[in-house]
């Protein structure tokens, strides 16, 4: 009652009282930083590098893999690794999520580290560190990674629908970026993402054969000269589990030729091509490019900015999560 009191008594007494009330609130709620496990489990962020190189090595696949799994999880709980969680009705089981890859390696990172730091580092936070060493292994930047996150209790495959698709307008495109806290610039930026990486011709398909029917039933956008090598590596009725490289000449390789192939008409995935047709995505494209005098960007470096946002998202604490002791169940 005294220290009620003494905060009545003047306008900066009753400011810092009020910033004290504020300061115990917030301390309930979780932040991520640089370095969280420099003193608990130090060899944490090497574990998962290592890891991620060895599987790297044999599969160079599990890149692409990991960085889109990072993504699938951030957009519906959070980053919480809820996509990794194994149950009937799970994130995994969604249509969406069916075709991740990657579950292995993040396993054995996990085992390793459960070995080295018993009950110390989350899932959630080696799925987001192996999302940047992917990156790097494909020849592409790296950037300081926020550790600190809890472990997601909730998977529910119905909690997948909101997941940005590949029929989408770039209107509901943005709405869901925009719903994760992540402008119009983040998504083109994280979009570019699929520099690396494939999709299967049963996403695409529908865009080279009876998508119009005036002239040749394509999809206008796609340029004339890349059609025929569309249309010969999925066929009307051919394999639609056929894998494609989303990244024209350069699919293994982190680049902005992504990017250069969006201006030439040459996106495999819709909603992949919009953001060179949409005049408000145009616009960061043609930067990355450094198109027509406009203030350039560096792909590089917005890439890392993009993802330590995304990285984010939704991030659980000791009131909400927890650090699983098995990545693929809830304790």
């Amino acid at each position: 009652m005294e220290s009620s009191g003494l905060c009545s008594r003047t306008f900066l007494l009753a400011f810092l009282c009020w910033g004290s009330i504020l300061g115990a609130s917030f301390a309930n709620a979780q932040t991520t930083r640089v370095g969280f496990y420099a003193a608990t489990c130090p060899r944490a962020e090497s574990i998962v590098r290592s890891t991620v190189q060895a599987h790297f090595r044999s599969d160079p696949t599990v890149a692409p893999g990991l960085l889109r799994m990072h993504f699938h999880d951030c957009f519906v709980q959070g980053c919480d690794a809820s996509v990794l969680i194994d149950g009937p009705n799970a994130e995994k089981t969604a249509a969406p999520n069916r075709s991740l890859r990657g579950f292995e390696v993040i396993d054995d990172a996990k085992a390793q580290l459960e070995a080295a730091c018993p009950g110390v580092v989350s899932c959630a936070d080696i799925l987001t560190l192996a999302a940047r060493d992917s990156v790097v292994l494909t020849i592409g930047p790296t950037w300081q990674v926020p550790t600190g996150r809890r472990d997601g209790r909730v998977s529910l495959a119905t909690d997948a629908a909101n997941l940005p698709g590949f029929t989408d307008s770039i209107d509901v495109q943005k709405q869901k970026f925009a719903a994760k806290g992540l402008n119009t610039q983040d998504l083109v930026t994280l979009v570019g993402g699929h520099t690396i990486g494939t999709s299967a011709c049963q996403f695409f398909r529908y865009r080279l054969y009876n998508f119009t029917t005036a002239g040749n039933g394509a999809d206008p956008t796609i340029d004339a000269a890349f059609l025929p090598q569309l249309r010969e590596l999925c066929p009307q009725n051919g394999d639609g589990t056929r894998r494609v490289g989303l990244d024209t000449g350069s699919p293994n390789k982190f680049d902005t030729s992504f990017f250069t192939n969006l201006r030439g008409g040459r996106g495999v995935l819709e909603s992949d091509q919009k953001l060179w047709t949409d005049a408000s995505t145009q616009t960061f494209v043609q930067r990355f490019l450094g198109l027509r005098g406009l203030l350039g960007l560096s792909f590089s470096v917005e890439f890392g900015k993009s993802m330590v946002k995304m990285s984010n998202i939704g991030v659980k604490g000791s009131t909400n999560g927890e650090i699983r002791k098995l990545c693929s169940a809830i304790n």
